[in-house]
């Protein structure tokens, strides 16, 4: 079994997701690792509980572990004060999908009420919303999306280096907002496609 801190701050967050009674998309889960740069990125899904396939709401979330990290976490490890303390890049996307309309962005900004999480008291900044249509050529009724996503940094600090069991503390606030996101976008009153109807838009 390999331990690492990143590997922590994975499994902390899997568990405050599911906590939130999230289920995972297991087919959109990926670890992955540049070979040219070093840097370490893993992504997943969760969806709310009962939801369709695709889901009509999902959640991702990519976490990247930067080579910069990696030797400042080494250098901690042996006994070696880093010049800077590691960190995560941390990014949330919020997709609300199968829409048989585009969406107004404001009505959609407005159900998360503009606020955004925030993970070790550090607060995510949210990018502009981006909206797809797809055009399947066997439908006469494009297939809408809209995504919202919030980036930010996860410092770990020495206490958290030196009990990882902190971190779950830390990303509780971050696994609760995912899921009352999900909830406000799946209760907005929008015209969806059906699950087996959806196109490319997923």
């Amino acid at each position: 079994m390999i331990d690492h801190i990143l590997l922590d701050v994975i499994g902390a967050i899997r568990e405050a997701l599911e906590a939130g009674l999230l289920e995972q998309q297991a087919v959109e889960e990926r670890f992955q690792v540049d070979v040219f740069l070093g840097d370490v990125s893993f992504e997943t899904s969760y969806s709310l509980p009962g939801e369709q396939s695709p889901p009509r709401v999902r959640a991702d979330l990519s976490l990247e572990w930067p080579t910069w990290s990696q030797s400042a976490y080494r250098s901690w490890l042996i006994g070696e004060p880093p010049a800077e303390r590691p960190e995560v890049v941390v990014e949330v996307a919020l997709r609300l999908q199968r829409l048989a309309t585009v969406p107004d962005p404001a009505a959609v900004l407005a159900a998360l009420d503009g606020g955004a999480p925030e993970i070790a008291g550090e607060r995510l900044e949210r990018t502009g919303p981006t909206i797809e249509q797809v055009f399947d050529p066997g439908r006469d009724v494009p297939s809408c999306a809209i995504e919202i996503a919030y980036q930010g940094t996860y410092h770990l600090d020495e206490a958290v280096l030196e009990e990882p069991e902190k971190i779950d503390a830390q990303v509780a606030g971050l696994a609760r907002w995912i899921a009352s996101g999900l909830v406000r976008l799946a209760d907005l009153d929008l015209p969806c496609l059906p699950a087996d109807d959806t196109g490319g838009a997923d």
